[in-house]
């Protein structure tokens, strides 16, 4: 099912669908701040197997995690590094990405990601309405690996077809451009992946940031 999420009724409509959805162990796409997202409840293995299949992708690509506030990353990884705390304070919600020890106890296996965590909050508000609904949601970008991510619902559905049960269509993105990636499990912040905010952003807010080539 696709919804036109600029018609409120539909919107309303398509929110509950799709959480319904991730509930029952099913995909559905929904708009970021970057690009479209293909998602799935974090908690249930087989859903995220579906999603990495759905992308024709392997389990040594493990899948990010959306949230919807900070205290559900709290949850997640427990005490952060002082660099990760202040650039999650200075640029969450947003297109930045924090890859992170997860919490040891939490059933779930987004992958070969060796206990951590790759976790942004994004700064949509469809998104959010839906994150606080279901809780955390393993969401990778909305295409079939090798092809350029999505900036269109239709783009994502002509990619991704019948394995997503719900679509919600909240428009074009503004972007095309990925999150940007910092890794913050070590010593130092490491910048992993160049994307909407810029390295000169980052160092703004941590200096010691380490730029691999």
């Amino acid at each position: 099912m696709i919804y036109n999420c600029d018609d409120p009724d539909e919107r309303a409509e398509g929110l509950r669908q799709a959480a319904y959805a991730v509930r029952r162990g099913d995909l559905v796409v929904l708009p970021t701040d970057t690009v479209y997202g293909i998602g799935a409840d974090a908690f249930t293995p087989a859903a995220v197997t579906a999603l990495l299949a759905a992308k024709g992708r392997g389990r040594d690509m493990p899948v990010p995690v959306l949230v919807g506030s900070r205290q559900v990353l709290d949850a997640l990884v427990g005490t952060l590094p002082d660099s990760a705390v202040a650039l999650v304070d200075a640029l969450w919600p947003g297109a930045l990405t924090i890859v992170a020890r997860h919490t040891p106890a939490l059933a779930w296996d987004l992958g070969d990601a060796h206990g951590t965590v790759a976790v942004r909050m994004p700064a949509d508000r469809l998104a959010l309405d839906l994150l606080k609904d279901t809780g955390p949601m393993a969401v990778s970008s909305a295409n079939r690996s090798g092809l350029p991510p999505a900036t269109t619902c239709a783009n994502a559905q002509a990619q991704l077809g019948d394995a997503v049960a719900v679509y919600l269509d909240g428009g074009p993105t503004t972007t095309s451009v990925p999150s940007t990636i910092v890794d913050v499990t070590g010593d130092l912040p490491v910048l992993l992946r160049r994307g909407w905010i810029t390295e000169e952003r980052l160092r703004e807010v941590v200096p010691d940031l380490v730029a691999q080539p």
